[in-house]
């Protein structure tokens, strides 16, 4: 069991004995950590639903904004590897934080987590109910009543196979994603192939000259950074992992690489086969009107059920790690106490499991009534990003930080534990200062507001006496790099 910060307490070692709060070590092994990143991620869903969105921002900019926010999105993996190093936790970044900055931001980055994952689990059970009602009927598609029934149901089984076991869920974690990939895998083939194409690739669009301004840049970098949000699942994972101080980073950095190329791939290739008016059209279809494009309707088909499986799976990863963090956090009282007790036969936090999910489907109900389906998602999507350059920036910053006694001492160690994690960092946190202005009042009292709400269990929690948030921060000390198993990078 892990020592928080610089105080006596135990983590995980209260209440109603040691195995309460025990999750089932060891179940899953690298190449788990590798599938819970890429679905994490969900790349069929992520094209599918924000390549509109892109493209009519930046244009044939798309693939630039995605190269570019890649390379600060890897160095925030490669934090989370090297932060992994400091010992598995289910809260993962919010542990990490807490113990080498400031207990204080330790909080809010759980709770950013939480607040992000509770908005997307509204965001993603809509497409869910959409695109499998559209294998069927396109009308069905449209009926809210319908799409907030189906996409119930969806959540509601994977909150079960969640509840149920870790290694359950990486079971059907490895059949979706592995669908999904090799469909997505053969359409890129189809795409750079396609014979009848709007426009040749130009390597202009790797560059900056597509942005027309700094404020497209921006644009285009905010929306590229809801791409990749997800892969930290494998982290939050840690203590059901096999060899998690190696597993579970690398697990990440490799979901995040094999991500970033079909991004690439598939953002390079709907420009060059799908007009862009079709894209813009094509909303949360995009990959649907592509397929169609490359293999008629059967290829429209075939990428329908990669969205599908692809916004499940995600469905699946987003409730890993907010009841992962929920456990972690009523575990080390910064929440109740009740979250950090998991189910006697599972080993699963089944009872966080089944709040968090009677939470998200209330408010999906409620959202897909009082608003279009298309501005529920926008706003969704916009004000996840809030969160996400929080939490995110909070773990690069905590990486430098905490390994910053080892940066200088070997060139790998310069990079990828100090200079990797550092832009990464700066990258989220400028992405934060840039949205606030460029954000709506909805996007912004969502984000922000729920960011918020974070002070009364923050308050109350220190009032109590928390060991986690009374705990002296390592920060300007050595006690980090005098508990690590080993100092080398990567």
């Amino acid at each position: 069991m892990a020592v928080v910060g610089g105080t006596d307490a135990v983590v995980g070692g209260t209440g109603g004995g040691e195995n309460e709060h025990k999750l089932d070590e060891g179940s899953l092994h690298f190449l788990d950590s590798i599938v819970m990143a890429v679905a994490g991620s969900a790349p069929a869903y992520s094209i599918a639903a924000t390549t509109a969105a892109i493209v009519s921002v930046v244009g044939f900019g798309s693939p630039a904004s995605l190269l570019w926010c890649g390379i600060p999105m890897f160095g925030i993996a490669v934090a989370y590897a090297q932060l992994n190093k400091m010992g598995a936790n289910a809260g993962a970044a919010y542990s990490w934080v807490g113990r080498v900055i400031h207990p204080f931001l330790g909080f809010f980055t759980g709770w950013a987590l939480i607040v992000s994952a509770a908005i997307f689990m509204v965001a993603g059970s809509l497409p869910a109910g959409q695109v499998t009602l559209s294998l069927f009927s396109n009308h069905l598609a449209g009926e809210t009543g319908w799409v907030t029934a189906v996409g119930c149901l969806w959540f509601l089984v994977m909150a079960y196979f969640v509840a149920r076991g870790v290694r359950v869920t990486a079971n059907a974690q490895w059949i979706m994603s592995s669908i999904e990939i090799v469909l997505l895998v053969i359409f890129a083939v189809l795409g750079i192939v396609h014979g009848h194409k709007v426009v040749s690739f130009s390597l202009s669009w790797l560059g900056f000259s597509h942005f027309g301004s700094f404020s497209g840049f921006v644009g285009g970098a905010l929306i590229a950074a809801f791409y990749y949000w997800g892969w930290d699942v494998s982290s939050n994972l840690g203590e059901e992992t096999a060899d998690s101080e190696n597993s579970s980073g690398m697990g990440g950095i490799v979901g995040v690489l094999i991500v970033f190329v079909l991004f690439m791939l598939f953002t390079i290739v709907i420009n060059m086969d799908v007009s862009q008016k079709a894209i813009e059209g094509g909303n949360s279809n995009v990959l649907e009107t592509f397929g169609n494009v490359v293999w008629g309707g059967t290829g429209g088909k075939l990428m329908i059920i990669a969205v599908m499986l692809s916004t499940i799976a995600t469905l699946e990863t987003t409730l890993i790690q907010v009841t992962r963090s929920l456990f972690s956090m009523g575990r080390e009282k910064t929440l109740p106490g009740r979250f950090g007790h998991l189910h006697p036969a599972w080993k699963t936090p089944a009872f966080a499991t089944a709040v968090i999910a009677g939470i998200s489907l209330t408010l999906f109900v409620v959202s897909n009534f009082v608003g279009s389906v298309d501005t529920v998602l926008s706003d969704a999507i916009d004000s996840i990003g809030l969160q996400i350059a929080i939490y995110y920036g909070l773990a690069g910053l905590a990486a430098v930080v905490g390994f910053r006694k080892y940066v200088f001492q070997s060139i790998s160690n310069f990079f990828f534990m100090g200079a990797f994690p550092l832009v990464g960092a700066l990258f989220m946190f400028w992405i934060f200062g840039e949205s606030i202005p460029n954000s709506s009042a909805v996007v912004i009292w969502i984000g922000l507001g729920a960011m918020a709400l974070g002070f009364i269990p923050l308050i109350y929690y220190y009032i109590q006496g928390s060991p986690y948030l009374h705990a002296t921060p390592t920060l300007g000390r050595t006690r980090i790099e005098d508990e690590l198993p080993t100092a080398g990078a990567l």
